[in-house]
């Protein structure tokens, strides 16, 4: 009787919540006074199929290993919920302990074996296939999970053991913030920069230029369930920061301080290129600012705020200088829309290329491949080269050299240096005198005499660099194996100049160099990322 009476309310329960489906759905048919007869005779039905075994001792078995089965499920909930330490609101729960716990459900196992092994490892399965059951079958609810209340007890714990004062260069990785204006635009991007990251952190953020003191409610609120969704259905595995500002440059630097928590921090910034302006409007508005005409921001009551809507190119820039004295890498993303991984990385039969330029082209006098900017560099191509989906592609490192530079010696110099780093790429030397000699500082120096005037004392190198140098290196990367192009450039990203009203012309030098060379990183690394002594 009290199988009969109590399990048909339970069942009832149960087909009420949907918690499995339609499989139930008649057990919820009641009579006029609430009374649920379907999952009486449902009940009855059940209890007359156990009575078939015949026999009092084999249904008492079977009666006494299901009730002992409950009582060990219960004490696994209490248990789990222990263990989240969650404040939680039953009053009863406080009078169990974790021992208590395991003690109840290693008492019930225990003694179901000992009725009969048989009975017992059946009820589990049937436990389980029940499980599995209420996983894929049940609805949504709003009873909460506590498998989330278990992760967040034991993500919390390890994050304090995570101490930023240890970190150690052997295990660097990655830990990307993707700074996003359209993410429905930068889907290519999105998913290149979950390869990029390798088991780090990668963060995605955005800045709404809105004020908040002039909205009714946070707006954010409701975009976090579309930034959650997208990440979902790019299957990545990332983070969502969103923040407001009335500047897209103080919502930058807002995102930098506050992302991440504890020794997850990130430490590089991946950007999409400016693409607003023209080249020639680049170098026109500089000179508006030059001359003293407009100002890329002017000064309100409340502070300093932009000149225009629009987000300007010098805004941009300084979001790069900023992230630099922050100690943040910056990687600036061009042609991405151009970039289909599907086609780079699941073609048989076809080799991908990545090449590496590790060389500042914007300051050839300073030429070196083991400065930390140019190891960075390198690092991040050899991390996309360790991911599963880009295993098969092959480094390429471009090593420009003059003709009276001592070819031999400096090949055979990075030949060792990537021994030693054990990075698997193939040295390709690029002789660039022709290049190199539309450079200022090259005319400056074949002009000065002995004693003249020392590379470091030279004028504001952005100043001094003219267009038929860009243009020349621009050709000159283009003109390397043109037959098998990469399926993504890494240059060099020089550091933005210190004077800020040469901004835009720093800009419109780094368009220049790469412009039409298909998807690019354009890199500029500040922390050490490889050592040679360990």
């Amino acid at each position: 009787m009290s199988n009969l009476i109590g399990a048909s309310r339970i069942l009832y329960a149960l087909a009420k919540d949907k918690l499995f489906g339609k499989l139930l759905l008649p057990a919820k048919k009641t009579s006029k006074g609430g009374n649920p007869w379907m999952s009486v005779i449902m009940s009855w039905f059940l209890v007359q199929l156990v009575l078939f075994a015949g026999k009092l001792n084999t249904i008492a078995a079977i009666v006494t290993i299901f009730f002992l089965l409950v009582y060990a499920a219960v004490g696994l909930a209490c248990l789990a919920l222990e263990w989240a330490s969650a404040p939680n609101f039953r009053p009863t729960f406080r009078y169990f302990t974790w021992y208590t716990c395991i003690l109840g459900i290693v008492g019930c196992v225990t003694m179901m074996f000992l009725i009969n092994a048989i009975y017992a490892s059946a009820s589990i399965v049937f436990m389980l296939i029940l499980l599995l059951c209420l996983h894929y079958l049940s609805p949504s609810h709003s009873w909460g999970f506590i498998s989330q209340a278990l992760i967040f007890h034991q993500v919390r714990k390890y994050l304090l053991m995570l101490d930023v004062r240890k970190d150690h260069v052997k295990f660097w990785r990655p830990q990307i913030l993707l700074l996003v204006s359209n993410p429905r635009s930068h889907q290519n991007l999105i998913t290149f920069a979950n390869d990029l990251k390798k088991s780090g952190l990668f963060v995605l953020g955005h800045v709404s230029l809105e004020e908040l003191d002039v909205l009714p409610s946070d707006p954010l609120q409701t975009q976090t369930d579309f930034w959650l969704k997208l990440v979902d259905e790019l299957n990545i595995k990332a983070f969502v920061n969103l923040t407001l500002s009335d500047s897209v440059r103080y919502g930058a630097q807002q995102l930098l301080f506050i992302t991440g928590l504890g020794g997850m921090r990130p430490n590089t910034v991946i950007m999409g290129f400016y693409t607003r302006s023209t080249p020639d409007d680049l170098l026109r508005n500089e000179l508006e600012v030059d001359q003293g005409r407009t100002s890329p921001f002017r000064y309100t009551s409340t502070g300093r705020k932009q000149a225009t809507e629009n987000f300007s190119p010098w805004e941009y820039v300084a979001i790069i200088s900023d992230s630099i004295k922050m100690s943040k890498n910056v990687v600036l993303a061009r042609y991405f829309s151009e970039f289909d991984r599907t086609r780079v990385c699941s073609v048989k039969g076809k080799e991908t290329y990545i090449d590496v330029w590790p060389l500042n082209l914007l300051r050839p006098d300073s030429a070196t491949y083991v400065n930390t900017c140019s190891l960075f560099l390198l690092q991040m191509a050899c991390v996309l080269n360790m991911v599963r989906s880009w295993k098969k592609a092959k480094l390429r490192l471009y090593l420009c050299v003059e003709s009276d530079s001592g070819l031999r010696g400096q090949e055979i110099k990075l030949k060792q240096l990537l021994k030693e780093l054990r990075i698997k790429a193939s040295i390709y030397t690029v002789m660039w005198d022709e290049v190199v000699a539309l450079h200022w500082h090259k005319q400056v120096t074949e002009n000065s005499d002995s004693s003249g005037e020392s590379y470091l004392n030279f004028p504001n190198n952005s100043i001094r660099i003219s267009s038929d140098y860009l243009q020349a290196v621009n050709q000159m990367i283009l003109g390397q194996n043109p037959n098998v192009p990469p399926a993504v450039r890494f240059l060099y990203l020089p550091r933005p100049p210190a004077d800020t009203s040469v901004y835009n012309r720093f800009l419109y030098q780094v368009e220049m160099i790469s412009r039409n060379l298909g998807p690019t990183l354009l890199i500029h690394g500040v922390t050490p990322v490889t050592s040679t002594e360990l």
